[in-house]
């Protein structure tokens, strides 16, 4: 093997290393705090996002997870699940995903009462909560 195919080897072997490991900090946990004590938080909306570490729009909605999770905290349970990994794939067949970034709302009862696909702006989640009434807690 010549020196440009042993490059390519390496290229690949690093490429193949980085996104069988994932972005740092992302997880199918909740975004916001959750208590780990015995009080029990009733959320009044659980936002579920449906994607992946190595999806570019799912990637493009972490920051958006993230501010959700902080500024409604007391309000809003936020999860991320990646559906390419084999611990998430349930949770694309329990929800029904086709397509990804999917994003799913339940209300305090776990029924579910809005779903969206694709990247979907903060500004648009935040009017989403308006109508149940959450506002920021910051």
């Amino acid at each position: 093997m010549g020196k440009n195919g042993k490059t390519f080897v390496l290229l690949l072997a690093f490429t193949v290393a980085i996104f069988s490991t994932g972005c740092p900090g992302q997880s199918a946990a909740p975004a916001n705090k959750t208590n780990t004590g015995t009080e029990k938080t009733k959320y009044k909306v659980t936002f579920i996002e449906l994607g992946s570490v190595r999806c570019i729009p799912c990637q493009q909605m972490q920051p958006v997870l993230q501010s959700i999770g902080e500024k409604y905290a007391s309000q809003v349970k936020v999860l991320f699940y990646d559906v390419w990994k084999p611990e998430g794939r349930a949770y694309a067949a329990k929800y029904n995903v086709k397509m990804i970034p999917a994003q799913v709302f339940l209300d305090e009862n776990g029924k579910e009462f809005f779903r969206h696909t694709g990247f979907y702006p903060e500004e648009e989640i935040v009017k989403l909560l308006d109508t149940k009434q959450i506002k920021s807690d910051k």
